[in-house]
């Protein structure tokens, strides 16, 4: 079984709520990288997204496309990042979802990029600019190697639309919580909950929502209608302004216990 559906099948038998945080490989290099990723999983990461660095990052909001930036000038390539979950994987069996867009697994060959990572431990994938119409280049691919295409629904996404990309998700599927590019923000739409349990009740895959949430007072309320979290923003924002590698991984775990806090039950 695929380690996210045996993940999302064990928070469910123990009533819990997924945590998965979003961490730009590479920002501000691959050793911290590595070291963030291990120690979240060791800490209650429940999935890890992996976040790969490209030069036009277009649903991202500014804190992400400066991770990507110091990615890249630091020399971070899929190749490197590949390696580098190589060793992740000799210390974890934490979900792992490689997030991209689909440029960089185009180069080289989408095929031989799908093959690789699922040989090398990769459990999904989340490509961020592949829309639901062109999923059948990349899909058939996926699913001939155990991987999980991770779906995304828009606050824009409704109707017929909307059933129709619920259907058949895998994995489970990200819904996006606002309008625009991702980023830490101080509330969240007021029809949010409404909106969450709708998709729910439409989808047999489990739901979580991302885009905007940055602490586990945020992560609270919508914990309570979904199947958990993604947030990436506030991670990428405490390595930016962090000093040194072990300053990162403290202030990184720092924002795990908080969410933590808020998705466990009352």
């Amino acid at each position: 079984m695929n380690r996210i559906d045996s993940k999302f099948s064990q928070l469910k038998q123990e009533n819990k709520k997924a945590i998965v945080p979003y961490i730009c490989a590479g920002d501000p290099n691959l050793e911290t990288t590595e070291d963030i990723i291990l120690a979240l999983a060791a800490n209650g990461a429940d999935v890890i997204e992996v976040g790969v660095p490209f030069s036009d990052p277009m649903a991202d909001g500014p804190s992400i496309q400066y991770a990507c930036k110091r990615a890249i000038d630091a020399g971070t390539t899929l190749k490197k990042i590949f390696e580098m979950v190589v060793r992740i994987r000799k210390q974890t069996d934490v979900p792992l979802i490689l997030f991209s867009y689909y440029n960089v697994l185009f180069n080289g060959g989408f095929e031989n990029n799908v093959k690789k990572a699922k040989e090398i431990g990769i459990d999904g994938m989340l490509i961020v600019d592949v829309p639901y119409e062109e999923y059948d280049e990349v899909e058939p691919i996926l699913k001939a190697n155990d991987v999980h295409l991770i779906r995304l629904v828009a606050p824009t996404t409704d109707g017929e639309r909307l059933e129709r990309i619920l259907k058949d998700a895998a994995g489970f599927v990200y819904c996006i919580t606002v309008k625009g590019v991702t980023g830490a923000r101080a509330e969240l739409p007021a029809d949010l909950q409404e909106r969450l349990e709708k998709i729910q009740n439409l989808s047999k895959a489990p739901i979580v929502a991302g885009f905007g949430i940055s602490s586990g007072d945020m992560a609270k309320p919508i914990a309570k209608h979904s199947d958990g979290v993604v947030v990436g923003s506030a991670f990428v924002n405490r390595i930016e302004k962090s000093d040194t590698k072990e300053e990162a991984v403290s202030s990184c775990l720092e924002l795990l216990e908080d969410l933590k806090r808020g998705v466990s039950p009352a």
